[in-house]
């Protein structure tokens, strides 16, 4: 999660910016803005391949925040998505769960830290 990706278009090399795990809001309910959730796959089988991103309070309320459709040339390659996530939803401080599945399998689960100062 962070704030932007740049790509330099010299040398294809991707700049991350504004990297963080966690996030404050000044009242609930609250919505952020915008934030790039930018990952790297490597080793996925040849073919079309399904993204999704789900988000919510706990596992059981989590919610389809991104769905989109990729393509792997080879295991070999790495594929880099970059998913720009709008207005995302916040009802209360806590850590809120971030599941990440490719063709319905979970690689990834994590939380992201909504803090009220």
């Amino acid at each position: 999660m962070c704030d932007s990706v740049h790509i330099d278009p010299a040398t294809g090399k991707h700049y991350i910016m504004g990297c963080f795990s966690n996030i404050r809001v000044r009242q609930f309910p609250a919505k952020h803005p915008r934030m790039v959730w930018f990952l790297t796959l490597t080793d996925v089988k040849p073919g079309k391949h399904q993204l999704r991103i789900t988000f919510g309070p706990d596992m059981e309320s989590s919610q389809k925040i991104l769905e989109r459709e990729f393509e792997s040339k080879n295991p070999l390659h790495k594929i880099n998505l970059i998913n720009e996530i709008r207005n995302l939803p916040f009802t209360a401080a806590g850590n809120y769960v971030v599941t990440v599945e490719i063709d319905n399998d979970p690689i990834l689960v994590t939380n992201l830290g909504v803090n009220h100062p």
